[in-house]
């Protein structure tokens, strides 16, 4: 969709032709860029809308701005009211506008407003697993989210999906964190995702997992009975025992998952993870109760790992070995690298711009050796390939 612009704002932008995009726009091919291993995105242009808060009332649209969006320095601010990138009601203001309780507010900005530009993802497809006609499962890659969500518009799997694919629209059935690959449902209606919501909810649904972790696990089936509690702020889950001793209340919610050894080269082991409950992190942290950490999860590694040069490997550094890869091999992504030398618009009052990669980005960020293998309810199973890091040497 293209907005008309000022004849002030053409010249400083050196008579750019810019087309903004709105969450109406889908995904389409020719939005990636492929380089060195990872997948990126073009940058685009995007409106951000809101809409003014009762306590954004009375404020001019500069200090609005400057004291709840500080992301960006004040000046950047006076220029976009100047040159019509915030905007009040469609309309361009001046900069001692002052805003009104419920006004719609755009800011178009080169995406996204902490980040300029989306945060690459590995380069890998999103392999269709089954394709059915009202379901459609995916071995989701690792380091790719589900759906747009915080820094991620185009670089998740609905996205690529819909890209490259042509599906759309798609609800995803479960979650999966972003590091985490392996099987991933989506609905292709909303009817069939609520079926699916309601079996979960009610507990009729049986997941599986397989994960690599550090040392020789148990032979016997072990179950972690024991309570997870998120911390938003810090990133982590953390597990709570009680103490019988003081009374005192246990925190966070309940959760249990049930472990199955597979194998094990005396280094690390090969477990079945059962999760009975659905909390965050809950099998990544309960892999740390038992002292049998996954061993590339660096959150996550026990205190008690002390050589992690040899035992447990971060995500980053395990991804470099041929060995580990976290997709089919087939599934390769230099068929890609032809378009490494393609270039994009530079935007003259993008703070990120000429760097393809968002500022912030150390750009090794890897998988973990966690992969869902099985989902099955009643009358009715999905699998998923194991990775060929879950067979040891």
């Amino acid at each position: 969709m293209k907005r008309k612009r000022g004849e002030k704002e053409e010249a400083a932008e050196k008579k750019m032709e810019i087309v903004w995009q709105t969450p109406a726009n889908p995904p389409e091919k020719h939005d990636y860029i492929f380089r060195d291993g990872r997948r990126h995105v073009r940058p685009y242009y995007f409106e951000f809308i809101s809409h003014v808060k009762n306590r954004w009332a009375g404020k001019t649209i500069v200090d609005l701005f400057a004291e709840e969006f500080k992301g960006r320095p004040y000046d950047y601010y006076v220029g976009a009211v100047k040159c019509g990138r915030i905007q009040v009601d469609g309309e361009m203001v001046p900069v001692s506008y002052i805003v009104k309780s419920s006004q719609k507010i755009s800011h178009f900005v080169h995406r996204c407003v902490l980040l300029p530009h989306e945060p690459p993802v590995m380069a890998w497809d999103v392999p269709i697993l089954d394709k059915e006609d009202d379901v459609v499962t995916v071995w989701k890659p690792a380091t790719v989210p589900v759906h747009p969500c915080g820094q991620y518009r185009k670089n998740t799997v609905v996205g690529v999906l819909q890209a490259e694919h042509g599906l759309a629209p798609l609800f995803p059935v479960h979650r999966l964190d972003r590091l985490v690959s392996g099987l991933l449902i989506l609905a292709r209606n909303a009817t069939r995702a609520d079926l699916f919501r309601q079996e979960i909810e009610a507990g009729k649904v049986q997941k599986q997992y397989v994960a690599k972790v550090v040392g020789v696990f148990p032979e016997d089936e072990q179950i972690v009975d024991v309570n997870v509690n998120y911390n938003a702020r810090e990133g982590r889950s953390t597990v709570e025992v009680g103490n019988s001793c003081d009374g005192s209340p246990i925190k966070g919610k309940t959760a249990c998952t049930k472990f199955t050894r597979i194998g094990t080269n005396g280094i690390h082991s090969i477990v079945l993870c059962k999760p009975i409950t659905g909390r965050t992190h809950q099998i990544r942290v309960h892999l740390q109760y038992t002292g049998h950490p996954i061993a590339n999860d660096i959150l996550y590694l026990s205190e008690n790992v002390t050589n992690r040069s040899s035992e447990g490997v971060n995500a980053d550094r395990a991804a470099h070995s041929p060995h580990n890869c976290l997709v089919p091999e087939n599934n390769s992504s230099d068929k890609y690298e032809d378009s490494t030398k393609e270039d994009f618009d530079i935007d003259p009052m993008c703070t990120n711009c000429p760097n393809l990669v968002p500022k912030g980005y150390d750009g090794h960020e890897e998988g973990l050796w966690l992969h869902c293998v099985q989902y099955s309810g009643s009358g009715w199973v999905y699998q998923c390939p194991y990775p060929d890091w879950a067979v040891l040497t």
